[in-house]
């Protein structure tokens, strides 16, 4: 298996941004993705920020992969989006089926992202026609889902056309809004939000009366209140899985990243906690669940 480490997908400044990809340059990912998957307005890293980085990081031998915004409502988005397209460098993430559309008319093949929300075969060779080259899978399914959809795969002759990625580490992206709950939180307008979720480089913690920790807030994105952990769980990828995604939290997660590397073959399992880590949707629970 390959391992990637995925956007950024909390507020970070660009100075802590920079120093993340240093480090990364020379830690064990295979890929890395680049760019701003959550907010426009979070422009502390420009486009050209981002393709200078992207450079870099090509120039060291990581493959890399452009992620662009899931959640496109305005032109000035999709000027900005064009630019990613058009970048004539480097693979592009969609996360939205305008882009998709964007790079079948470009002729450019592109990787699927999980906020694609794709569940069936069929869907996935629609895709390949655009020119999907890898997809990952939506964060919620679990591994039945996959084996099931790689076999209708295989059953569409379809199954080797592309690579299967899953998100494996990380506060999972569950849904976005038109909102933004960071901005609520501090009683802003969001057109007046000042990227207050700057201060909240993980995100804002939300507990349910019993104190639980169910979900985490990042600006217009929901996410999980646990931390979700495939570390062990690695031998029920064989066969399903290509690449293992990290999303990242901070620069522990490239630790993490070598932690999962020695624990491919379960002989260095890692120490997870409940009520801290998750791993419910890949093995078909509650997704706050801890599976051991």
């Amino acid at each position: 298996m390959k391992y990637a480490l995925g956007p950024v997908l909390w507020y970070w400044p660009q100075e802590t941004l920079q120093a993340f990809y240093q480090a990364a340059a020379e830690s064990q990912a295979d890929i890395i993705y680049l760019g701003e998957t959550v907010c426009s307005k979070r422009r502390a890293t420009k486009s050209a920020d981002w393709l200078a980085m992207a450079r870099e990081l090509a120039a060291g031998g990581k493959q890399v992969v452009l992620s662009t915004l899931a959640l496109l409502q305005s032109s000035s988005e999709l000027n900005e989006l064009k630019k990613y397209v058009d970048n004539g460098e480097f693979l592009i993430e969609a996360n939205d089926m305008g882009t998709v559309n964007m790079a079948a008319r470009a002729g450019l093949p592109f990787v699927a992202g999980h906020a694609l929300n794709c569940y069936n075969a069929v869907t996935l060779r629609l895709l390949l026609k655009l020119g999907m080259i890898r997809w990952c899978m939506p964060v919620e399914l679990s591994r039945d889902w996959l084996a099931n959809l790689l076999t209708q795969c295989e059953e569409l002759g379809i199954r080797h056309k592309f690579e299967v990625e899953v998100l494996s580490y990380g506060h999972l992206p569950l849904a976005y809004s038109a909102r933004c709950f960071t901005a609520r939180a501090e009683n802003r307008g969001k057109d007046d939000c000042q990227t207050c979720c700057i201060k909240w480089p993980q995100g804002r913690a939300v507990r349910s009366q019993e104190e639980q920790q169910v979900f985490v807030l990042n600006g217009i994105q929901t996410m999980s209140g646990y931390c979700y952990n495939l570390g062990n769980d690695l031998i029920s990828m064989q066969g399903l899985v290509d690449i293992v995604r990290l999303s990242p939290e901070g620069k522990e997660t490239l630790t993490m990243l070598e932690a999962y590397r020695a624990n491919e073959t379960g002989k260095h399992p890692l120490p997870l906690a409940a009520g801290q880590n998750c791993n419910g949707y890949w093995w078909q629970v509650a997704g706050l669940e801890l599976v051991n």
